[in-house]
């Protein structure tokens, strides 16, 4: 009798997550023997919950709000997770807990998709947050090769964190900073939760762009945020939050279950419809 491979997402909540549907769907695709789950966690019970992964007969897990520190701080991290600070993909090798950070591969994935060609024209990018989306998105950037990467928000001393945290390549700013920053950014990032259903757009003036700029959003519900699609009248490439969703799933389906999966537009028209149903 097959013993399948499973792994999970651990969150609190997690009911609502997508990816059961993402890693469901490949599952399926590659004929692979195996699951993937849901496990709402609370936060006191995260760190008995994953030192018995294997007794629960998982491979791995994502990680999600709130456990992302805890994640990093009871696994083995590697290098982009300690500088990012969070892990949200975990796996078992040889009895030692692995982790990950790969909202950093979600990101670039979701450029690369958007806009080909944009690694080689972005020399100075705009971040807006500083928190878990933004350090991940800045790590991609750094990695990539920006040079200039000007983190904007609210709360200035988080911003000057990124710069200690990263080095001389960020360059905090004041959201009031914004207007002079975007005459020569070639690349905007929505890292803030600004523009999800339910919570106020962004208040930004996009013509101030050049025309080549890249317009990227971490939120995905809605799919075509109030940014995006101000991007899009504009004339501006863009880049979404579904198709970040997607390439950050990619390793840790690798991890787990031994197959590089491909994301493919069917994939991406499924979850889009999933999301346009909420």
């Amino acid at each position: 009798m097959s013993n399948p491979r499973a792994a999970c997402v651990i969150g609190w909540p997690a009911k609502h997550s997508r990816s059961p549907k993402l890693h469901g769907y490949w599952i399926k695709r590659y004929g692979i023997d195996g699951d993937y789950r849901i496990e709402e966690v609370r936060a006191e019970d995260f760190s008995s919950f994953i030192a018995s992964l294997a007794l629960r007969g998982y491979v791995g897990a994502n990680v999600t709000m709130p456990h992302k520190d805890a994640a990093l701080a009871l696994s083995e991290p590697d290098t982009r997770a300690r500088t990012i600070g969070a892990a949200n993909t975990l796996w078992l090798d040889k009895g030692t807990l692995r982790s990950t950070n790969t909202d950093v591969e979600g990101f670039i994935g979701a450029l690369d998709a958007g806009a080909p060609g944009w690694r080689e024209r972005t020399d100075t990018a705009v971040v807006l947050g500083a928190g878990g989306a933004a350090r991940a998105a800045v790590h991609g950037l750094i990695e990539c090769g920006v040079t200039a990467i000007h983190v904007v928000n609210r709360t200035y001393e988080k911003a000057a964190s990124f710069r200690d945290r990263f080095g001389p390549s960020v360059r905090p700013a004041h959201w009031s900073d914004l207007p002079h920053l975007l005459d020569n950014a070639k690349l905007l990032v929505n890292a803030t939760s600004l523009g999800m259903k339910g919570q106020p757009e962004i208040p930004i003036d996009l013509s101030l762009l050049p025309d080549d700029a890249v317009v990227s959003d971490i939120v995905y519900v809605p799919l075509k945020t109030g940014l995006l699609a101000a991007a899009e009248r504009r004339g501006l490439r863009t880049s979404n939050g579904l198709n970040m969703l997607l390439h950050q799933a990619v390793r840790g389906f690798e991890l787990w279950f031994g197959i590089r999966p491909e994301v493919t537009p069917e994939l991406f028209a499924l979850l889009a419809a999933d999301i346009e149903k909420a």
